[in-house]
């Protein structure tokens, strides 16, 4: 694969300051927005106010931990704008998440907001080894959905050409990428499979695609699937990190020249990794819930936000600021199966071991007599489809999940394509246990 290391005189000053320089900037504006969200927003007054806490009792950044945390609900208790710290005639642009669960969420930006956000994405974008004049295949969602826009603006801040594509019309996807000949494509890693697929089924060969680097996020994946694309596509594959809540893409972003987890951008927001049941602050090193504050934000601060994802804090390498491991679930996606804590990335890994199977894969959660069980649904590749390699892939990864994960699972091989196919984010647990 090509080498997109930058020159490290290309770089921002702040992405190789020192952490003394990183923290004091911190600092400064963790009070900034501290005041902000309790001067300019009733939810936070009411929240610091209810918890004891004032702006004035930050001092330093241990300090943080006295304020309360933010929870998702607390966006949809608030719905739609009782969450702003701007008057909602400042801000320029809203998102929100699908509300398949209940109320939506929704986010606001001021004009600054924005541009800083672009400014993110722009440097996430060549941390990845994208730069100015690269063709950008943008294959995220548009609309309400962050990654679209989010990922559009950014890349049109760092000077590269364009092609909003979205999501879906998988065909159409792969006739662009041989008609433009884009240098980077950005997509959830799910639906890059789906891509891998469309090539395949027309006899084309990926890896004499003009793709260079794709830039993955919106949903986790593991190393094995970061793998398979590279080899596949002979480019690289790095992850980006981000949520709607504290921004949308951009928040964390993997460097090509290292690929050993995404470094934070600490000038604009602070993490934390708490024990999610004492929600304890654990020191750097240790694995937990990954929690943030917003440093920048005008339109809608985050203080302390429980994003659920799990993961650990590493120092930093390519970059000063500190990374955090490749996201290996989430506290509310774990599967708790008779005693035992089951994410979807475990299944996952599992599968890719497997010569017989394909990427694509759904867990199904089902109650049998008083007992939950999982039944995992895996596809079988076109060379092992016939019902006797079938059956063997079926067994092989029932004795994988059984050896590593320590569950028994019944495993369903599906013909080709009989997994249901992702237009964006993957849904991977399908929870059919009677709701009682």
């Amino acid at each position: 694969m090509i080498d997109l290391t930058p020159a490290r005189d290309s770089l921002e000053p702040i992405e190789t300051a020192s952490r003394e320089e990183i923290s004091e900037l911190q600092q400064q504006r963790l009070a900034w927005t501290l005041s902000h969200a309790y001067e300019n927003s009733p939810f936070f007054k009411k929240q610091f106010d209810q918890h004891g806490a004032h702006p004035g009792d930050f001092k330093s950044l241990a300090d943080l931990a006295k304020f309360p945390f933010t929870v998702k609900q607390d966006l949809r208790d608030t719905y739609p704008f009782g969450m702003f710290a701007t008057p909602r005639e400042e801000l320029v642009r809203i998102h929100g998440s699908s509300g398949t669960t209940g109320k939506p969420t929704v986010v606001g930006y001021t004009s600054n907001d924005i541009s800083n956000w672009s400014d993110l994405i722009a440097r996430s974008i060549r941390a990845a080894g994208g730069r100015k004049g690269n063709i950008l295949h943008n294959a995220y969602g548009y609309g309400l959905f962050t990654g679209g826009l989010g990922a559009h603006y950014g890349a049109e801040r760092l000077g590269c050409t364009v092609v909003p594509i979205s999501g879906g019309m998988t065909e159409r996807q792969v006739t662009l990428i041989e008609d433009f000949r884009p240098d980077i494509i950005m997509v959830t890693p799910s639906y890059m499979l789906s891509i891998l697929d469309e090539y395949r089924r027309r006899g084309l060969d990926p890896r004499q695609s003009s793709l260079k680097v794709g830039i993955f996020g919106a949903e986790p994946w593991t190393n094995a699937m970061r793998e398979e694309i590279e080899e596949a596509f002979d480019m690289h594959a790095v992850d980006i990190y981000g949520l709607s809540e504290i921004m949308g893409p951009g928040v964390a972003q993997e460097c090509v020249e290292t690929k050993d987890g995404l470094h934070v951008w600490e000038d604009h927001f602070y993490p934390e990794i708490i024990d999610p049941v004492t929600e304890d602050v654990l020191p750097d090193g240790e694995m937990g819930e990954l929690v943030f504050t917003t440093l920048t934000k005008e339109g809608l601060p985050m203080v302390r936000y429980r994003t659920r994802d799990l993961t650990r804090i590493l120092p930093g390498t390519a970059r000063s600021m500190r990374r955090i491991e490749k996201i290996t679930g989430r506290s509310d996606d774990m599967i708790i199966l008779r005693g035992v804590n089951v994410f979807p990335t475990q299944i996952e890994e599992q599968i890719l071991k497997c010569d017989g199977l394909s990427a694509h894969f759904q867990i199904e959660l089902v109650r049998s007599g008083r007992l939950d069980a999982m039944i995992v649904h895996a596809e079988a590749t076109p060379a092992a489809s016939s019902s006797d390699a079938r059956e063997a892939s079926a067994g092989e990864l029932a004795h994988h999940i059984k050896s590593t994960i320590g569950i028994t699972a019944k495993v369903n091989v599906h013909e080709p394509e009989g997994v249901a196919r992702s237009q964006g984010k993957a849904q991977r647990v399908v929870d059919n246990r009677p709701k009682d």
